[in-house]
């Protein structure tokens, strides 16, 4: 049991990317994103079970590599833009660094994970969860 006003997460899985450097990576996916796979936790394989190629999630992730301190940016890292806080931003700089990435599923290996496009997430980004985007009917 958490004490309150905390909690703890635990990773499910790791995204492997070509994407190595968080300088060279692009701000979103659809601005040139390569595939990349989410190698899921063996502990967590069955809760693969029902997503399949064609499916469209949203990959929560950890920013493992974001400055925490960080409240206030230029959006794009483009100093003539105005300052503006995070929350108001997709900067990976940010009090609790969470990550939401929709992509689409291009393979799923119950041995391995999730192999989606376009990821901007570089290697060794913690995976927190996958959720299935829902279409209007569901929302």
């Amino acid at each position: 049991m958490s004490e309150p006003g905390t909690f703890s997460v635990r990773p499910v899985g790791v995204v492997r990317s070509v994407l190595t450097d968080r300088g060279e990576a692009p701000r979103q996916g659809r601005e040139g994103a390569p595939e990349a796979w989410l190698e899921v936790d063996p502990v967590f394989a069955e809760a693969l079970d029902g997503v399949t190629a064609g499916d469209e999630v949203l990959v929560l992730t950890w920013f493992h590599q974001a400055d925490r301190e960080t409240l206030r940016i230029h959006p794009r890292g483009e100093m003539s833009n105005p300052l503006t806080g995070v929350f108001a931003t997709r900067s990976p700089d940010r009090p609790n660094p969470i990550g939401l990435h929709r992509v689409t599923v291009l393979e799923a290996d119950p041995a391995r994970g999730l192999r989606v496009h376009p990821l901007e997430a570089i290697d060794g980004t913690p995976v927190v969860d996958v959720k299935p985007v829902l279409d209007a009917a569901e929302r």
